[in-house]
């Protein structure tokens, strides 16, 4: 054994080995975890039933997992369980309580929380309608680097769709998604781009200059629990 492995923790050790595709040392190194109350370690296992890592594909096990997570504050299982109430997926479909645990999710700021609970408002689909609050909710993930969010953003200030119409704003968004393979994003950014006079263009480069140096030393993007597709 190496030093820099002796100096793991246990969840490092059983995220190490979920990478290196031995996922049965990961489940057992995730359930002793879990039995000590670990709240990551109990949706890491409700993953695991989910994608079938180590297990076979079990909806009603991975359910009961990442409630359990979820009940204990983790806000991506809060996202799963919202999802999975959503979809219908190992539990009754039931829109009250995908929306209450979306809901609790974004709370916690998960961008899948965030971006699943947004396309709720933007269609009515479980809640009223409301293009304001889901801009706002698009925002929240965008900001935290959320790619499809920063390109639903991009598109709704393009458009003045929940927001007052921002073509400054619209380009910021949009570059950035554009920049991440989101092809929406690239062709709304083109029709924005021929609308922009010169000052809007060099003041929306300036906002996108002034993103790249904040984020330039910030954390890397946290590693996500695989969710459900």
């Amino acid at each position: 054994m190496t030093a820099t492995a002796e100096c793991r923790s246990p969840a490092e050790e059983a995220q190490a080995a979920y990478r290196a595709g031995n996922y049965q040392d990961a489940l057992e190194i995730w359930t002793n975890l879990a039995e000590e109350g670990d709240a990551d370690a109990v949706a890491w296992i409700g993953a695991c039933y989910a994608n079938g890592d180590g297990v076979d594909v079990d909806d009603a096990q991975a359910m009961a997992w990442y409630l359990r997570a979820a009940e204990m504050g983790n806000p991506l299982a809060q996202a799963n369980v919202g999802a999975f109430h959503y979809m219908g997926r190992g539990t009754e479909k039931n829109l009250e309580k995908a929306v209450h645990w979306l809901e609790r999710a974004s709370e916690g700021g998960d961008l899948n929380g965030l971006f699943n609970l947004a396309q709720l408002y933007t269609h009515g689909d479980g809640v009223p309608e409301d293009k304001a609050r889901a801009a706002e909710l698009y925002r929240k993930a965008a900001e935290l680097g959320h790619y499809p969010s920063q390109s639903r953003l991009g598109y709704m200030y393009a458009q003045g769709d929940g927001v007052k119409k921002d073509r400054v704003q619209a380009y910021l968004w949009l570059t950035l998604a554009s920049q991440h393979g989101i092809g929406t994003a690239l062709d709304a950014l083109e029709s924005v781009v021929r609308e922009m006079s010169a000052e809007e263009k060099a003041e929306g480069a300036q906002l996108f200059d002034e993103w790249r140096f904040r984020t330039k030393s910030a954390h890397g993007p946290v590693a996500l629990y695989p969710t459900p597709t």
